[in-house]
């Protein structure tokens, strides 16, 4: 192998090994859980309907008789509405029509890549107009980490949506992948190096740069939207909390849970949780 080849082997692996991160995290992720809301004893409705960017998306409607008061819970990575199903009857019961939908390329929405939220923010909108089509005139989004950070991008310059719970939404895209890899038993270092050629590979296929839509960049837009952030303290995914809640404008609550981890807040403390994102949104929608 010649001198100039053995200088360019290291960055090709480089590539290749972000190259393979991208196409992993971004495919389409199949429907693993299989749950409706008629398991609960909730009358709904399954729809489609398009994201902002003509995508069709899938979605199921929980109606509450006489309220024009919506809640839209959205999905983590890899998930489905089917995994928050069980959550419906906590704000049914609380007089709040609900929504939930797969996200594009996630188990029955069209799609096949996934985009950390950069097109996601299409399928929180298409959710937001598919309501007013409802007679909805007050809306909030309840997001879950992926969910959380397309919430935190589509709520900047939509007067449609009227508060945001970001339940675990990364500040930094690259910092969720890290914790994942490093959760994945990933050296620290390795798992930020790999975070940052994941991003890399995948604003290149996307033709965008994804750093450009960090949460943490976007989320001051989100004012004079009121936002509540819920934190684990033990979540790996954000190590930033601080920073994202900072960035944020008024009105915004904080609500830190120590020993809790990613998203297991509503496991630990659900009598606490319930009564806390219940009692936001009664302030707010």
């Amino acid at each position: 192998m010649s001198p100039l080849a053995w200088l360019l082997l290291p960055p090709a692996l480089l590539a290749a090994v972000g190259l393979g991160a991208s196409f992993y995290l971004t495919k389409r992720q199949p429907r693993t859980l299989f749950a409706t809301p008629a398991e609960f004893g909730l009358e709904f409705e399954e729809v489609v309907f398009p994201a902002a960017d003509g995508l069709a998306l899938q979605g199921c409607w929980v109606p509450a008789a006489g309220s024009d008061r919506a809640v839209v819970i959205l999905h983590g990575h890899g998930g489905s509405l089917d995994w928050d199903v069980q959550r419906a009857p906590f704000f049914n019961q609380a007089g709040y029509n609900v929504f939930l939908f797969d996200f594009r390329a996630h188990a029955r929405s069209r799609g096949w890549l996934a985009t950390f939220g950069y097109l996601e923010r299409n399928d929180v909108l298409g959710a937001v107009s598919f309501l007013k089509s409802r007679g909805m005139r007050r809306i909030g989004l309840l997001g879950f980490s992926y969910g959380g950070i397309a919430a935190m991008l589509a709520a900047p310059g939509c007067p449609d949506i009227h508060a945001v719970v970001s339940d675990g939404g990364p500040a930094r895209v690259r910092s969720a992948i890290a914790g994942r890899l490093v959760e994945a038993g990933l050296p620290p270092w390795f798992g930020t190096v790999l975070a940052w050629l994941t991003i890399s590979a995948t604003s290149i296929r996307l033709g965008t740069n994804l750093l450009r839509y960090e949460p943490v960049r976007r989320v001051g837009g989100i004012a004079p939207c009121p936002a509540l952030f819920i934190h684990g303290e033990l979540d790996r995914y954000l190590p930033d909390f601080d920073e994202l809640f900072a960035a944020a404008g008024e009105p915004k609550e904080a609500w830190r849970l120590p020993g809790v981890e990613h998203t297991k807040a509503s496991e630990a403390h659900p009598e606490a949780y319930y009564r806390r994102v219940v009692g936001f949104f009664d302030r707010y929608l």
